[in-house]
């Protein structure tokens, strides 16, 4: 790499060179004390109309892109649309405040509510201010936030950070890196790196001081970024990374470990836009589906009907494989404009969300399972259904008889609660299976936003403790997935296997790096790996005394 560089965390592998372009400026703050002429009433009708636009522009955008991209989109065009704003908003209007500043303000308000909230709250607090700004440009006038015009050039974007509505338009073809000084790895713009296929490194101390137009190497697997590096280094880092992808492309086959122990290569997909990377990418199956997208953004529940369609593009998909799906995922941050609104929390990250909103509104439960169990009918995949946020062996057996009673023969929970992990030989006998969610696992273990570069480290999935949980879980006598953002990691990969996980679930593009490092490694070894990890007492050495077991990742340059 270059003599001059800089470090950061590597969420999304690969290299990419080019003139460094510095995302545009912040849309400016209103200027305090700005008052209306008056006219309340065309004030809050200019609000209202420039909000509608930011919120349908966000939707299309993330309905022409698809996968991660639609929920993230779909989520953002929903705050946008927040009614509890959109009167926070009308007070201050009518008060005399000028629509811009009243926006400003009514955000900022929520978004100091968010910041001290932190946990699954505090992760919108990056979509909230990107809403804010374009909500304000579209009052102003002032150019909307986005991708700099760089041309039909590859360039690496630089950026303090990336909005998931710019991490959805980046393409491979014209966006040869990004590198941003905050956010971590499995913030909802390295997720959607990820499935993009671009090579990132964010947490990237100094990103921003790099000058437009100066040449710029990223390497997205070390975290790397080199600074004006010579023509050698280029080559060299790019032809690495070439290589590294054509030999993780001729293992092929189902994932297993070298001596031939079966650990199933799952895709996480938003809905049936994403089958095709998966099925490229040769998953075997869907290790989570989530299903928020049919049911965001609406003022009527999705029809059984318009659900099983959904579910059976994606059921038929897979004949005879595993289609794993969950169920909705709503509270918190993302309430239903269907239903009414529950009691006032102090703290909606630890509230009702999850599987307990589900047994508030059991219809919309029951009509989600019914149609599930019509599309598992239609097709010959098999068909998996699991509750998020389950913490309780009461949740976990309500959940499961409800699935029974609509006829579906799979049944299971996710383990995303440390309560859940601590006493899954608890929770083992109601279910059919686990899969553990280490994004939001790992969130409320260590009390980490996942969004705030800073506690990265705590965001970590190489933390011992979180390996601690992860073997917890798979000893608890049921088969055990993963399906947060660690499996993307070949070596952490390794060290799940190891543990006992029998199924790893990702972005479709990480599979066949996951696929070539497992195929490499024997069960010893990722066992011997996997005990070396959990003597550490943190991330960097836990990840140095795996690799340690794992000698052929260095030959596939993982």
């Amino acid at each position: 790499m270059a003599t001059e560089s800089l470090t950061g965390t590597g969420v999304s592998p690969g290299a990419g060179y080019g003139p460094a372009y510095l995302m545009g400026a912040a849309v400016p703050e209103p200027p305090a004390g700005a008052r209306h002429d008056g006219d309340v009433v065309a004030e809050v009708a200019r609000v209202e109309a420039a909000v509608e636009r930011v919120a349908a522009e966000l939707q299309a955008r993330g309905e022409a892109v698809g996968g991660d991209a639609r929920d993230v989109l779909a989520a953002q065009a929903l705050i946008a649309r927040d009614p509890a704003l959109a009167a926070e908003i009308g007070d201050l209007i009518d008060a005399g405040t000028a629509a811009e500043r009243a926006v400003y303000e009514a955000f900022m308000r929520y978004n100091d509510i968010l910041t001290q909230v932190g946990g699954y709250l505090g992760q919108r607090v990056a979509d909230l201010a990107d809403v804010r700004d374009r909500v304000i440009a579209e009052l102003t006038g002032v150019p909307m936030p986005g991708l700099p015009a760089a041309g039909d050039k590859p360039y690496v974007l630089v950026a303090r950070d990336l909005a998931p509505a710019d991490t959805a338009l980046l393409s491979k073809d014209i966006v040869a890196a990004f590198v941003t000084e905050e956010g971590g790895p499995t913030s909802h713009t390295a997720i959607l790196a990820r499935a993009l296929g671009v090579p990132a490194v964010v947490a990237c101390a100094g990103a921003t001081s790099i000058a437009n137009g100066v040449p710029v190497l990223v390497d997205g697997t070390t975290g790397l970024v080199g600074l004006m590096p010579s023509e050698d280094e280029v080559r060299a880092t790019i032809k690495a990374a070439r290589t590294r992808d054509a030999a993780l492309a001729e293992v092929t086959g189902p994932g297993a470990t070298a001596d031939g122990r079966p650990v199933a290569l799952l895709a996480n997909i938003g809905g049936p836009r994403d089958l095709a990377a998966a099925l490229e990418h040769g998953a075997e199956g869907v290790g989570l589906y989530r299903t928020e997208f049919l049911f965001l953004d609406r003022d009527q529940a999705p029809s059984e009907e318009e659900q099983e369609a959904a579910y059976r593009e994606v059921v038929s998909a897979f004949p005879g494989r595993p289609v794993t799906v969950r169920v909705l995922d709503a509270g918190g941050d993302k309430p239903l404009g269907f239903l009414p609104p529950t009691e006032k929390e102090p703290n909606p990250a630890l509230g009702q969300r999850g599987v307990r909103i589900l047994r508030i509104f059991t219809d919309v439960l029951t009509g989600q399972l019914r149609a599930l169990a019509r599309a598992a009918e239609a097709g010959s995949a098999e068909v998996r259904v699991m509750a998020p946020m389950v913490a309780t062996p009461e949740d976990a057996a309500w959940f499961v008889a409800a699935c029974r009673a609509a006829g579906l023969r799979s049944a299971g929970i996710m383990i995303e609660v440390p309560a859940a992990a601590l006493r899954a030989t608890d929770l083992a006998p109601a279910v059919d299976f686990f899969s553990i969610g280490t994004n939001d696992l790992a969130q409320y273990t260590f009390a980490a936003d996942r969004e705030v570069g800073a506690l990265t480290a705590f965001q970590d999935p190489w933390q011992p403790v979180l390996l601690d949980l992860v073997a917890m879980t798979a000893s608890a006598g049921v088969p055990t997935a993963v399906c947060g953002e660690a499996c993307s990691d070949p070596a952490l990969s390794c060290v799940l296997a190891g543990l006992g996980v029998t199924a790893l679930s990702m972005a479709a593009p990480a599979i066949p790096g996951v696929r070539a490092a497992l195929a490499r490694h024997t069960l010893a070894q990722c066992r011997a790996a996997a005990v070396a990890a959990r003597a550490q007492t943190g991330p960097e050495a836990a990840r140095a005394a795996a690799r340690t077991h794992l000698p052929a990742l260095a030959d596939l340059g993982l």
